[in-house]
């Protein structure tokens, strides 16, 4: 028996060794595992492309759940002998990273992005993303990630960059992208338009003010935003609203708060009756509902609020003020006027950026867009929004839990064209130049255009389109690779269930339109880590906590195994450091499991072809190929947790608990033939919870299996084969 076992088992001492030993060996990449005649070059495949992190700062105990599930998956498979690909990647997040570096810029340099040209600042953003993204790196090392580092790919590097020009030219191309003015999600803080995904919703206290605009106005409306009030062309009712009924067709002119506006009083099905009045004061300019009710209703657009959320209308103690100044202002006149009927205290949900924490102004701008109800000739005349629709309903790619599919088809319903343009300098710039600097003449190419006299497009492509390419563009796209050929579609993904409409929809679009397949089979939303009170992780909560401190306490093994066993998928989890301190007990139990076998053992030599078992040892091996199968089937059938909880009692209660210590009585009791027969059964037991174990908790596995002197690393040995599986 090996000395090492005669010391505790000190992960500290162990994982980066053996991650180095794996590395090295080559065999995260299928191509050496072929080579090397460990896989099949025949044999069926399963890849997965790894959610990219943005590069915004370091990985936290949400990614350690995806690491601990993926890595997982793909050592299983890599075992059972699966062509096996991980693709590694990082996002450049865009909005994120810049608004990140221009936050340290501002407080360190007293500098904004004003200061220095477009190339400077770009160049300064992309360093300070890159020094992240190393230390990311490191960090998915840190976990046992065993990913295909020859084939790490970045959203911003060049190959993404073809890929991002091509895409779009094509979409382009084909009149699914355009640029024209519509109403967007404005954010004055990083003045720039948002997704509606990139919303955050927060409960605030506001005002619902009830008024009229002029004393012989015949409805009464109400609004908690007054200041959009001085835009206002038309007032909405329910056509089944019998107290307007009379009105409805007819146009009233006041004098509101300095300017004259033209109200026209509309009949419209998306009014509802039951809130404040029935009536609804429609302003086209700073409301998504009203922009799509003025283009029913061809009503006339004003807008009366600029990008930095002043006041471009009204009179001269309202122009130029913040919005929520104008709406005290407007507010004080119409009590003055006698026109403000009540005022009334409620709750709102306020629209806010997801990282400025600007207060979202929806405003009318010229953007680009992704138009998803345009049928596309190329695919049969389809939309984009039936294309994503498609793989679902046939079942090709499958959403779990299920429940979540409910949730996808609803968000595809409501789907609006996706404005795809944003006004920051980081990022993929939009591949379009004008010449003269006019819209006279337009290009759209993969390479700029010949000449001077052209002048590319200032905006920068939302991030998500980029990541939407994601499956097929770490793949080769739009070469037709052999890894694109062999590897796609992927067979799994497991993101969070709150990226399901920003990352997974978008990439059902973009691999449906361009490759005219799903970019997965299998979507497995799992949920978001929490703290053990069951609040998100936040700075502001100081109840953060970094995956490096709970490594160095425990190991990794017991942090992944305790992101694994009991966590439903779709459940958010409650993280508790006693259960990571219960999974380092385990994987201290599973060594002086392996030291009692191997002690026990001594001299003799594993024979898989041993047949001459006692009646009581033959039935052991049998219970334990038929447990093998079960737990086999459930991991296939993505019950993580429940198999990974039945490994965990096997091994402590069953074999810790019962079968070592009837060993130790056949042992003493001196049977020649009965020990052989338990000395080969621990050594068959012994290999079966390393191999069963290994995707769960690959290096305490992977550091006993060395100390067996075995020649092959257990990271490409074959699972256990039972009967039950043949």
């Amino acid at each position: 028996m090996n000395e090492k076992f005669l010391s505790p088992y000190n992960p500290g001492d162990t994982e980066k060794r053996i991650y180095e030993m794996w590395e090295k060996s080559g065999f995260f990449n299928p191509d050496v595992c072929v080579e090397k005649g460990i896989t099949d070059e025949n044999a069926p495949a399963f890849s997965m492309v790894l959610p990219p992190p943005n590069i915004t700062g370091r990985l936290h105990l949400g990614h350690t759940l995806e690491h601990s599930i993926q890595d997982m998956m793909v050592r299983f498979h890599r075992m059972k002998g699966f062509k096996t690909l991980w693709v590694p990647g990082t996002d450049h997040a865009a909005i994120a990273t810049q608004a990140r570096f221009e936050k340290d810029l501002l407080s360190k340099e007293k500098k904004s992005r004003h200061d220095f040209s477009r190339e400077e600042f770009f160049s300064m953003v992309h360093a300070f993303g890159l020094e992240n993204q190393k230390d990311m790196q490191q960090q998915m090392r840190l976990l046992g990630s065993s990913l295909d580092w020859s084939r790490e790919a970045f959203t911003l590097d060049e190959k993404r960059s073809i890929a991002v020009k091509t895409a779009f030219k094509q979409m382009f191309d084909e009149g699914l992208i355009y640029r024209g003015h519509r109403i967007v999600n404005w954010d004055p803080k990083g003045q720039t338009t948002i997704s509606d995904d990139e919303i955050v919703y927060e409960e605030r206290k506001a005002k619902l003010y009830t008024f009229k605009y002029s004393k012989d106005f015949p409805i009464a409306i109400s609004t908690t935003r007054l200041e959009t009030k001085v835009g206002d062309t038309a007032v909405a009712v329910h056509p089944d609203d019998t107290r307007y009924q009379e009105f409805i067709g007819k146009t009233f002119d006041v004098d509101f708060c300095g300017e004259k506006l033209h109200i026209k009083i509309i009949a419209d099905k998306d009014v509802d009756m039951e809130f404040g009045t029935g009536a609804l004061g429609v302003t086209p300019s700073h409301s998504m509902i009203d922009w799509e009710m003025a283009e029913r209703h061809s009503l006339p657009k004003i807008q009366v609020i600029d990008e930095r959320a002043k006041m471009l209308a009204g009179n001269d103690e309202i122009k130029g003020k913040k919005t929520t100044e104008a709406r005290e202002i407007i507010a004080r006149i119409l009590a003055e006027q006698g026109l403000l009927i009540k005022e009334e205290e409620i709750n709102q949900n306020v629209s806010t950026a997801e990282r400025s924490g600007g207060i979202v102004e929806p405003l009318p701008k010229l953007q680009w867009f992704i138009n998803v109800n345009k049928p596309i000739p190329s695919r049969g005349n389809k939309t984009l929004k039936e294309l994503m629709r498609a793989p679902i309903e046939a079942n090709e790619t499958i959403i779990l839990p299920d429940n979540f599919q409910k949730v996808y088809f609803n968000w595809i319903e409501n789907l609006h064209d996706w404005c795809v343009s944003r006004q920051i300098i980081y990022g993929h710039r939009i591949p379009v130049w004008y010449k003269n600097g006019t819209d006279s003449k337009i290009y759209c190419g993969i390479e700029a255009p010949q000449g001077d006299d052209w002048a590319q497009d200032t905006d920068t492509l939302d991030t998500w389109f980029s990541s939407g390419l994601w499956t097929f563009s770490t793949l080769g796209w739009p070469e037709k690779t052999k890894d694109l050929l062999t590897y796609h579609p992927t067979s799994f993904m497991d993101p969070a269930y709150e990226i399901l409409f920003f990352w997974v929809a978008r990439m059902i679009m973009m691999s449906e339109y361009f490759l005219g397949v799903p970019p997965f089979k299998t979507v497995l939303l799992h949920g978001i880590v929490r703290d053990k009170t069951g609040k998100k992780f936040s700075k502001s909560l100081k109840n953060g906590i970094e995956p490096e401190e709970i490594i160095a306490q425990y190991g990794t093994d017991a942090l992944r195994m305790s992101m694994v066993v009991g966590n439903t998928p779709g459940s958010d989890i409650n993280f508790d450091q006693q259960k990571v301190k219960a999974y380092k007990n385990f994987a201290n139990k599973l060594w002086n499991i392996a030291r009692f076998i191997l002690s026990s053992t001594e001299g003799v030599n594993f024979d898989s072809s041993f047949k001459d078992f006692t009646e009581t040892d033959q039935k052991l091996v049998d219970e334990e190929k038929a447990f093998i199968a079960e737990i086999t089937k459930e991991i296939e059938g993505f019950k993580f947790h429940i198999a990974s909880e039945k490994i965990y009692h096997f091994v402590w209660d069953t074999v810790a608990d019962v079968i070592l210590e009837e060993s130790k009585k056949i042992f003493a009791e001196g049977d020649e033939a009965a020990i052989l027969s338990r000395k080969q059964y621990l050594l068959f037991t012994l290999e079966n919870i390393l191999k069963i174990l290994h995707p769960f908790m690959p290096f305490v596995t992977e550091e006993i299996w060395q100390l067996t002197e075995h020649e092959t690393l257990l990271l490409v040995e074959k699972w256990p084969h039972t009967e039950a599986q043949k």
